[in-house]
C-alpha cells in the first residue's frame, strides 16, 4: 500500500475525488492520517536522486507537492480540514472542486507501470495521443520529446500541474484533436511558487 511509487488506500469508496492542500512536506503524514480516518487516499510519489559531495540518496517525493487526493463522502469535510497538516480543501465556487476520475486513473496506472515518471511543467496544448499497448493502454495525454526519449504528459487540470511518463513512440497514436484545451476549465485552482492558492473564483473550506 505504501511504496516508493505511491501511497494508496484500498477502501474503494464510490464518492468523487477531491484534493486537499497541505503544509510543506506533510503530504505523507496527512495521507496516512486520512487513511486511518477511513478515507480513500491517493498520493502519487516518484523517486529522485540527490547528490552531495560525499554521498548520494534516493528520495521518494510527491509528484504534486502539497497536494493529496481524497475520496470520501462530502459531508465529512470537517473531519478532513481538522486533520493536522491540512490547510484547506479546494473549492470551485460553492462546491468542492472535483478531480475527474479519469485523471486519477491515468495517474494511478502511470505510477503502477514500469516506466519512469516525474513532474513536468503544466501543458495546456500540444499533440494529444492515446496509448495503444502496454500498461497505459487507453490512457490519453500530450506527447513531448526530450532528446531521444518520448514522454506522455498527464495533467490534473484543477491544479494546473502535470507529470510525464516515458513511452515508446510506436505505442501511441494521435487522438485526432491536436489541442488538449477542449473541455478544460478556463479558471483552474492552482498554487504558485510561494504556495498561495489562486483562482478566478476563490472559495476554500477551512476550519
Amino acid at each position: 500500500m505504501h511504496t516508493a511509487e505511491t501511497f494508496r488506500s484500498e477502501t474503494h469508496d464510490a464518492s468523487p475525488w477531491w484534493a486537499v492542500y497541505t503544509r510543506h512536506q506533510h503530504e505523507k503524514v496527512v495521507a496516512e492520517m486520512l487513511f486511518a480516518k477511513g478515507f480513500e487516499v491517493f498520493l502519487p510519489l516518484y523517486e529522485s536522486t540527490r547528490r552531495w559531495k560525499d554521498r548520494r540518496m534516493v528520495l521518494s517525493l510527491p509528484l504534486f507537492p502539497c497536494y493529496v487526493f481524497v475520496r470520501g463522502s462530502l459531508d465529512r469535510k470537517l473531519q478532513v480540514v481538522t486533520t493536522p497538516g491540512i490547510h484547506m480543501i479546494l473549492y470551485r465556487g460553492e462546491q468542492v472542486a472535483i478531480v475527474p476520475s479519469q485523471e486519477i486513473e491515468a495517474l494511478q496506472r502511470a505510477v503502477d507501470g514500469p516506466c519512469q515518471i516525474e513532474p513536468y511543467p503544466f501543458l495546456k496544448c500540444g499533440k494529444r495521443v492515446r496509448v495503444i499497448r502496454g500498461s497505459l493502454e487507453g490512457v490519453e495525454g500530450i506527447l513531448v520529446r526530450k532528446k531521444n526519449l518520448f514522454r506522455l504528459v498527464l495533467s490534473v487540470d484543477m491544479l494546473a500541474r502535470s507529470v510525464a511518463v516515458e513511452v515508446h513512440a510506436s505505442d501511441v497514436e494521435p487522438c485526432g484533436d491536436l489541442s488538449s484545451d477542449s473541455g478544460r476549465d478556463p479558471s483552474p485552482i492552482w498554487a504558485d511558487k510561494s504556495g498561495i492558492l489562486k483562482t478566478n473564483s476563490p472559495h476554500m473550506f477551512t476550519p
